[in-house]
């Protein structure tokens, strides 16, 4: 598995789980966990979460995942905007751990911007990482700009990593962010990386034909083409085996420049600054 740099220095696997919309429906909770084990097992040990996802229950079935093999683990939980607060993310917090039966959170992100500075969430980070609650703490869904105002906070140079969208139809952070972010060592975490809408970008007819000619499934062309970047951390999400191994035998294909430029005439990088695309 290749992996990816946090500015610490600490590698990750650039192809890591997500756990979006699991945890909603109890009786899916043991099906879902075993697909996040078969992903560890197949080197995809950073799994995303966050307290939002199904009020909690997302984090529930990282927990039932990780029994017995915590230390093999990067977790990833994001704190939601209201309780971004000074008093409110410590709270958050412990409730995450508590959820996901762990001593600590290895990346903590806030989930987007919302009413409380900047400046009250970093302290709070910084304070949960000295007393090692969390590893590392970062951000998702910030654009350029927001990114700016983060590193002029008292704190904000720590920012891990920045989760974003990022797929072949959503590629706006290619004409700043991405090259911003690089430039100062912060990974991009590419959430939703099959689309937003997946049938639609899997049935792109330059996707298609580059996975005839790979032999391999539009999804896996898909994930590749994400990870050709080396500071992208891809976060697929998959409750079932199948699409498990699916998505990890992404990590090993290799796009030719021939299949980058079939991709790029079809799915257009962006020719100038566009909105933060969202979810």
């Amino acid at each position: 598995m290749r992996t990816v740099a946090l500015p610490g220095g600490e590698t990750v696997p650039a192809l890591g789980q997500g756990t979006w919309n699991m945890g909603e429906n109890r009786g899916e909770i043991r099906r879902e966990a075993d697909a996040l084990r078969l992903g560890i097992d197949l080197g995809m040990s950073l799994i995303d979460t966050a307290e939002m996802y199904a009020n909690g229950g997302a984090e529930t079935v990282v927990a039932e995942a990780s029994a017995g093999q915590r230390d093999k683990l990067f977790i990833v939980s994001k704190v939601l905007p209201s309780n971004a607060s000074r008093s409110g993310v410590p709270a958050a917090c412990e409730r995450s751990l508590k959820r996901l039966k762990t001593d600590r959170i290895d990346l903590y992100l806030l989930h987007w911007q919302g009413g409380h500075p900047l400046a009250e969430t970093v302290a709070a980070f910084e304070a949960l990482r000295a007393a090692g609650k969390i590893r590392y703490w970062g951000v998702s869904n910030l654009d350029t700009a927001d990114m700016t105002e983060l590193l002029e906070v008292a704190g904000g140079q720590a920012c891990a990593a920045d989760q974003v969208l990022y797929h072949p139809d959503s590629r706006g952070i290619e004409f700043d962010l991405l090259p911003w972010c690089a430039s100062h060592g912060i990974p991009i975490m590419a959430y939703s990386p099959l689309g937003h809408h997946v049938r639609r970008l899997l049935g792109s007819p330059a996707l298609r034909a580059v996975a005839r000619r790979h032999r391999v499934t539009p999804a896996q062309v898909a994930i590749a083409w994400g990870l050709r970047h080396p500071m992208v951390i891809s976060i697929p999400k998959a409750a079932d085996v199948a699409h498990v191994r699916e998505n990890a035998a992404a990590a090993t294909l290799e796009l030719t420049p021939a299949d980058l430029a079939e991709i790029d005439a079809a799915h257009q990088p962006p020719g100038r600054k566009q909105a933060l695309d969202l979810l």
